[in-house]
């Protein structure tokens, strides 16, 4: 029972107009900002003088945790001021309240997933490039470390990629670009990294 009033409700939210376009934008961008932070983590702790497996693991697991929470009430906010002003501009349309009635309680499901996805982001960046520090031994950290970047680049491309098909952009090439910012970040922060 409850199961089936989550999925219905799930299912309004979809079909809510401004969900679809919501969840793309800021699950792009907390892709985008959730990978590059997980490079500068790595560069400064894989590649420091006394690198340490443990350290690298736990503190890329805690950023993608914190950054996921932090996107998640940061667009459950935002989405639920942009959507109370919707409702507002409804109202004074068709000159009745909108509490309790269906409309409502999609716009409040709509929030709801829009928030729950982009929570979802950082973890999987996170899980995606710790992947790399669970196939390699502690005493391989720095080949871990250079695959987790290969990892990260790669999921700027996809990020990319997906963005160009849905705004019907060349995806090879917007993928080509996103990935070419990774790999200039990367080499800024690596530069940073090596003289300090």
């Amino acid at each position: 029972m409850v199961r089936k009033r989550v999925r219905a409700r799930v299912r309004a939210a979809m079909q809510q107009p401004e969900t679809g376009p919501a969840i793309r934008r800021y699950f792009v961008n907390t892709i985008f900002d959730s990978t590059f932070v997980m490079l500068g983590i790595i560069i400064g702790s894989a590649f420091s003088n006394h690198p340490d497996m443990h350290l690298v693991v736990v503190t890329v697991l805690t950023s993608a945790v914190a950054l996921g929470i932090s996107t998640g009430v940061s667009v459950y906010e935002a989405e639920t001021m942009e959507q109370r002003r919707r409702l507002d501009e409804i109202e004074k349309a068709m000159l009745r309240s909108l509490d309790d009635t269906h409309i409502e309680r999609a716009s409040r499901a709509s929030v709801v997933v829009i928030a729950f996805i982009n929570f979802l982001a950082p973890l999987i960046s996170g899980a995606v490039i710790l992947s790399a520090f669970l196939i390699f031994s502690p005493s391989d950290l720095v080949a871990a470390a250079w695959t987790a970047i290969v990892l990260a680049i790669a999921m700027l491309f996809v990020t990319g990629f997906v963005l160009g098909r849905t705004t019907d952009r060349n995806p090879l090439l917007q993928g080509a670009r996103m990935a070419i910012i990774g790999v200039v970040a990367f080499a800024v922060c690596y530069y940073i990294q090596t003289i300090i």
